[in-house]
């Protein structure tokens, strides 16, 4: 099995691979921005941290930016944080357009007496059964961190929730797309079971 952790300059990379190469240990995990390497991998990861504008910048410099749309298409994808933000039309953060590959935007925060960015552990409320969640016990406890959230249009869209000032949208499922605001390789069991999870999905 080859996995290809898509490289463009703006993820918690090492992180991430090593988290993938410890669920699938005979697989072949590949951080990289090649177009043809992304093409070729059975199953695509996107994570991103910083700033939305950048990250779509760099994304479509690293020539990486196709690569990723057609993954989306027709093998398994796991979009972590802005991997999951860049699936939805527009993100506010410099009114940056997304890949406009699910209908949504991505707001930023608009609380009073909670802090921005939002950083830490919160329950992770499954919307509805998926592969993804096996062996993952409703409310479990995931990482965050991020000031801007998902925010679909088409309700069908949210796998689940979690609450900071108000419940938003943390997780989306279609089809052979699964993505997460929070970080997997940053929460412990709970997250390497998700990890592990995506490695045997067979959307």
């Amino acid at each position: 099995m080859r996995i290809a952790v898509v490289d463009y300059g703006m993820g918690n990379l090492l992180s991430v691979s090593k988290a993938l190469e410890h669920v699938a240990p005979n697989g072949r995990v590949v951080v990289t921005a090649d177009p043809a390497a992304i093409g070729a991998a059975d199953r695509v990861v996107v994570p991103g941290q910083g700033a939305m504008p950048d990250c779509m910048r760099q994304l479509a410099a690293s020539g990486a930016r196709e690569a990723v749309i057609a993954a989306t298409r027709d093998k398994p994808f796991l979009g972590l944080c802005i991997g999951l933000q860049m699936l939805f039309e527009r993100g506010e953060e410099g009114d940056t357009a997304g890949l406009g590959l699910l209908p949504g935007r991505v707001p930023r925060f608009a609380l009073t007496g909670l802090k921005i960015p939002h950083i830490g552990w919160n329950e992770v409320a499954q919307a509805r059964p998926h592969a993804l969640w096996a062996g993952i016990p409703d409310r479990s406890r995931f990482y965050f961190v991020h000031s801007y959230y998902p925010a679909p249009r088409d309700p069908a869209l949210t796998a689940a929730t979690t609450v900071y000032g108000a419940p938003f949208t943390c997780a989306i499922a279609r089809d052979n797309i699964f993505a997460v605001q929070f970080h997997p390789e940053k929460s412990q069991s709970a997250g390497l079971q998700l990890l592990s999870n995506f490695v045997r999905w067979r959307p």
